[in-house]
């Protein structure tokens, strides 16, 4: 995966939106309106506090269904991802939540979007959905179907889970790659807003010899400077929340903020990207 490619940096920021309760799921408010206009919002946020790159998830769809959610699902984040995507020129990607790799990768395909994130390609979760069993074959042979170059940027030992077996952290991240074939590699701690340590970052990065490694929970702008150390890239939301509260939205002074401190971290000269990644144009 090569990040200076699709996010123009060594060291790719990549906000998180999270997309209020979508049709069928148990808390969907019955207006796709609202959803698209809070969707918006918050990409806009994000791309003008300076990220690097924008992914959408279903967050507050949980409960979650553990694999394939429901078409309705499918069909709300494919309009919404066409919106975001005609609203700023960051790349742009989806996690489709709790694990439904395959629906992300055919929005993100139809879409044009660049990445995906897949929470369990390898191997088996026990979570609060139930167990999930990683689907690495079907989902690589439908990425080659499609025609698709979406690159996977997969999750190992993902957070609000426990693995079957006892698998240390060295063999589950070079299984990932060299079994799951995955583009790049996601570490988090063991829930939501929980940081994985310096340490095992080290160790994540050493067993990925040279595929991207990226913090994917808890990072702010207090522990990414020490964290990107170990690191080459973070998924970031909840310290950019308004009052760092997971249900506010997105706040572009703690963006800005945030952005400053991984570039310090990070010893680099870019500048935080200009206003002219949000688009003008009316939709």
């Amino acid at each position: 995966m090569n990040l200076q490619q699709i996010f123009k940096t060594p060291n790719p920021i990549i906000g998180v939106v999270h997309l209020l309760p979508l049709p069928t799921s148990p808390r969907w408010g019955g207006s796709l309106k609202a959803v698209i206009d809070r969707a918006e919002q918050e990409a806009t946020a994000l791309a003008s506090g300076g990220v690097d790159g924008v992914i959408v998830e279903n967050f507050f769809d949980a409960p979650f269904t553990k694999n394939q959610v429901d078409p309705a699902v499918v069909s709300a984040m494919t309009l919404i991802m066409g919106r975001l995507m005609n609203l700023v020129t960051l790349p742009v990607g989806i996690n489709v939540l709790r694990n439904d790799a395959q629906s992300a990768i055919a929005i993100a395909s139809c879409v044009q979007a660049q990445f995906i994130r897949v929470n369990v390609l390898t191997g088996v979760m026990a979570t609060d959905q139930g167990l999930i069993e990683g689907q690495a074959y079907e989902l690589l042979r439908y990425r080659r179907e499609l025609g698709s170059d979406v690159q996977i940027l997969a999750d190992v030992l993902v957070k609000h889970g426990r693995p079957l077996g006892s698998p240390n952290l060295t063999t589950a991240v070079q299984e990932t790659i060299e079994r799951g074939l995955a583009d790049g590699v996601i570490l988090s701690g063991w829930a939501t807003g929980s940081p994985p340590s310096l340490e095992d970052l080290e160790l994540a990065s050493a067993a990925a010899n040279g595929t991207p490694v990226f913090i994917g929970s808890g990072a702010n702008w207090e522990n990414i400077p020490t964290l990107m150390q170990a690191a080459d890239g973070v998924i970031v939301s909840s310290s950019l929340k308004r009052r760092g509260r997971i249900e506010q939205p997105i706040d572009p002074i703690r963006v800005s903020q945030f952005v400053e401190a991984v570039r310090r971290g990070v010893n680099t000269t870019a500048s935080p990207k200009p206003m002219s990644s949000v688009k003008l144009h009316s939709k």
